[in-house]
């Protein structure tokens, strides 16, 4: 896959090849080009922008790219935003009204319009609504570029959710901050406002570094403003080829806000990914130039279900139509059954054509007594996990429909020892069986959690989680948890 990030003037390229042992092979290719690339959000020359794009692949690597499917990442202004609470008693099948009326008064759009996409986070018994979007005929001329060079959009991210993808692993859903997303190039400083639920803001905090300005002296102005406004920074974070020289608790000192360097975020939460790109010889991934692809590429993993280029711009599932329950034999039940029918029916005939003599005694023996062993039961040696349930990362999603229902498992599972719980939605409302998705490696987890629940739940559908989810186990509540 191709992870390819675009602003007005610069174009970052991150190909990503996987290998035979799961890896990813890694090309990169960045510059800053003197002509507008976009201007505002949109391309500003589709010609020009083709060109760009062509060229960053012929210089990624000494070999052609034959991938010709693109994860484009754009600056937040090509996408209209919304944030909204949404409220406690609003029903599944009603969602999307609320959200096409959210869009027409907040944004002055039609939904349909747009290619679009939302998501959900609830947090202390509150529900946020994130909805991004872009004009059709804007990502037409997008797709132009593409085509005149043979390649596939598959994927279109705005960069704000690609940043957000590198630190909400730091965040802690019980603990509401304020956060600035910061990239520090040279002479030049950017930025996002977020919280612990996503994009606070889409406006870009920009500003271009004097000769006798310091990016400290910026941001502590910066953050001076934004607590004048009701929006005291708890942290940045701070990213972008010059935050390498950054020392963290000088740096913290002068600004006056708590600073984090991406630079010390993505080795101790992201390492999974890190060990996944395979550099070649004599290289460096600079992983704080290409923070935006790598984002991409986290969120790629991670958020499946988000997509701004999915068919139809549905935004909330609607109730599927009343329709008999179906019933599923196993196979295997169904095969021995069949089986055992068929050996009686022919026993049956056979009997029923077969003559017996008329002196039976002839034909019965006597029974000879046999002596029955007796059987000794093997204790059941149950294994000990090699892990605790503080040590389990669980993320629980509302299937059901049900406002405020996995926050109420969140707490059930607190309440018997498990300490690392997230909440959020699932891709639906229509889940009736609760589902458990568990890691290869954490399948003890299983029983432990099944015995847990079992006063809430009398059965769950098991399945296999991806290794490279953030979490070990999902629980997904369906409509049967009590």
């Amino acid at each position: 896959m191709i992870y390819l990030y675009i602003d007005e003037h610069n174009i970052r390229l991150l190909n990503l090849k996987k290998t035979m042992l799961g890896q990813q092979e890694t090309f990169f290719f960045a510059k800053k080009h003197e002509a507008k690339l976009l201007d505002g959000g949109r391309p500003a020359n589709i010609d020009l922008l083709a060109s760009a794009i062509k060229e960053a692949l012929n210089m990624a690597s000494t070999q052609p790219v034959n991938d010709k499917d693109v994860t484009l990442i754009l600056p937040q202004n090509a996408f209209s935003f919304l944030r909204t609470e949404v409220p406690a008693d609003i029903a599944p099948t009603a969602m999307n009204s609320f959200i096409r009326d959210k869009v027409r008064s907040s944004l002055a759009a039609d939904v349909d319009e747009t290619a679009n996409d939302c998501f959900i986070v609830e947090s202390d018994k509150q529900k946020i609504l994130t909805f991004y979007a872009i004009r059709r005929e804007i990502l037409v001329e997008y797709q132009q570029a593409f085509n005149l060079i043979d390649l596939k959009i598959r994927s279109l991210l705005p960069d704000t959710l690609a940043y957000f993808k590198l630190f909400d692993k730091t965040l802690r859903s019980e603990k509401k901050e304020t956060i600035l997303y910061v990239n520090y190039e040279k002479n030049q400083v950017d930025g996002y406002l977020y919280d612990s639920l996503g994009l606070l803001s889409d406006k870009k905090w920009s500003h271009h570094i004097g000769a006798d300005e310091k990016i400290e002296r910026l941001l502590k102005d910066n953050a001076t403003e934004l607590e004048e406004k009701k929006n005291k920074l708890n942290r940045i974070i701070l990213s972008g080829p010059e935050s390498e020289t950054v020392r963290q608790d000088t740096f913290t000192k002068s600004v006056g806000v708590w600073t984090n360097p991406l630079k010390r975020i993505i080795p101790n939460f992201y390492q999974e990914y890190l060990k996944m790109l395979v550099v070649p010889a004599q290289k460096q991934f600079p992983i704080l130039e290409y923070d935006a692809c790598f984002g991409a590429f986290i969120f790629s993993q991670e958020d499946k279900n988000f997509s701004l280029l999915k068919k139809g711009v549905k935004i909330a599932k609607a109730a599927n139509p009343i329709s008999l329950p179906s019933i599923s034999l196993p196979k295997r039940e169904l095969l021995i059954f069949a089986a055992s029918f068929i050996l009686s029916f022919i026993f049956f005939v056979l009997l029923t054509n077969y003559k017996l003599p008329t002196n039976l005694s002839s034909l019965v023996k006597k029974p000879v007594p046999t002596a029955t062993p007796t059987v000794v039961p093997l204790p059941t040696v149950t294994p000990t996990p090699a892990f605790t349930k503080a040590d389990l990362k669980i993320k629980v999603l509302n299937g059901s429909g049900v406002v405020g229902k996995a926050g109420d498992v969140r707490d059930i599972l607190k309440s018997k020892g498990y300490t690392d719980v997230l909440t959020g939605n699932a891709d639906n409302y229509d889940y009736t069986q609760s589902e458990l998705q568990v890691k290869d490696n954490k399948q003890q987890a299983t029983a432990m959690i099944e015995q847990d629940l079992k006063a809430y739940e009398s059965s769950f559908k098991v399945t296999t989680l991806s290794a490279t989810n953030s979490a070990d186990v999902v629980l997904i509540v369906g409509s049967e948890f009590k």
